[in-house]
């Protein structure tokens, strides 16, 4: 097979698409069924998925600050469909994947992953100029695509229900997690937690896009009513780059700065990631809507006990065949998420079952397993365009 695989959302810092598109383009371009692939980045080819981090720089900063945004994301948009149709011209026999959303304009069979329906279930929570590109732009690649994969079930049932795809034509291909998402001893984590001043408290972690979908403000409130002892054994610590609509999350993140029980760290470094979930005392993910909920899945695979939201995906990846390891409660509740917290945080029975079987859940979900399964989807494409 010889695939065309867009890697426009493989953009420092990686937020959970990007990570997908890396570790995507990483295994196709290894795998023994791919005889050629090529990688198109905004508006060019690119050697390979580590040069797509450094090429897409440029064009991330450039979309962080040209005014009009609306505007020129539409011109973008058509200027980069124009250069990819005139790069792919002699381009017979090959299949367009793109991992974010949108497809280019492509003759031959295309598929498109479609992570979630945030943008039209919680558009308060999104930039405008998204909320009106991916409704004028999405439905037209939804009629295209020969299949649209997705990352959980229940994001399936809704692509099929509010967007009318029907079911024949959905696949779940569900992400995978690092092996370097494991528990470690302390002698390993002893330096990164150093580094950040956390090398003696037993943390409470949060790793998320500081966005409203997020919820991290509710999160805050819920923290704060927690017992002032608590609190100053587990302090929150926030990993995760600055994003947008960010008011909400000041007023209820800054008081605790203030008097020391919360920390954010911003983006840390990709190596340094795995060993903070590590060395974690707990972690929570009580987003309004995720499409699978990657840093979930990374927290349980490190032996975190984890608090979860009880709607979208995030159930199907908190459970195993025995029933709940991480804990989900309502996240509009912002007494559930205290109460869920605070067991969370005491329930020693509790967390000693979830740090044992969190690990064990973790393993059925690799990268491998998500590069074969969207091979498969590839396979079936190219039998049906021949």
């Amino acid at each position: 097979m010889r695939v065309i695989f867009n890697v426009d959302a493989i953009t420092a810092p990686l937020t959970g698409i990007g990570r997908y598109a890396l570790e995507l383009a990483r295994g196709l371009a290894r795998h023994r069924e791919i005889e050629a692939l090529k990688l198109y980045s905004a508006y060019r080819w690119v050697d390979d998925p580590e040069h797509a981090l450094h090429a897409n720089a440029t064009i991330a900063a450039v979309r962080r600050n040209v005014p009009f945004k609306t505007f020129a994301l539409e011109a973008y948009t058509q200027l980069r469909s124009a250069l990819f149709r005139l790069h792919t011209r002699r381009l017979d026999g090959w299949l367009l994947h793109t991992p974010n959303y949108v497809l280019m304009p492509f003759d031959g069979p295309a598929l498109t992953t479609v992570h979630d329906l945030s943008w039209l279930n919680h558009p308060e929570t999104h930039p405008i100029e998204r909320v009106r590109f991916l409704d004028r732009h999405l439905p037209r690649s939804l009629e295209k695509a020969f299949a649209v994969l997705t990352d959980s079930q229940s994001i399936a049932d809704e692509i099929e229900t509010k967007l009318s795809v029907p079911r024949a034509r959905l696949r779940v291909v569900p992400l995978g997690v690092d092996a370097t998402y494991r528990p470690r001893p302390p002698d390993e984590l002893r330096a990164t937690l150093r580094k950040h001043a956390l090398d003696d408290r037993a943390y409470l972690l949060v790793v998320a896009t500081q966005e409203p979908r997020k919820n991290l403000a509710r999160l805050a409130r819920a923290y704060s009513a927690l017992p002032a002892a608590l609190r100053a054994r587990h302090p929150l610590v926030v990993v995760g780059a600055r994003g947008w609509l960010q008011a909400e999350l000041e007023r209820a993140l800054g008081p605790l700065e203030a008097r020391g029980e919360a920390r954010r760290l911003g983006y840390v470094a990709e190596e340094e990631l795995p060993l903070l979930y590590a060395g974690a005392y707990a972690f929570a993910f009580p987003s309004l809507y995720e499409g699978f909920g990657l840093p979930l899945l990374e927290a349980m695979a490190s032996g975190v006990p984890a608090l979860t939201s009880d709607r979208s995906s995030m159930p199907e990846i908190a459970r195993d065949a025995d029933g709940e390891i991480a804990l989900t409660v309502d996240p509009l509740d912002e007494d559930a998420l205290r109460d869920g917290l605070q067991r969370l945080l005491e329930d020693a029975g509790w967390r000693a079952d979830a740090a044992r079987r969190g690990p064990r859940h973790a393993q059925a979900y690799t990268w491998q397993r998500c590069v074969e399964e969207t091979v498969a989807v590839y396979r079936e494409a190219s039998a049906h365009a021949r």
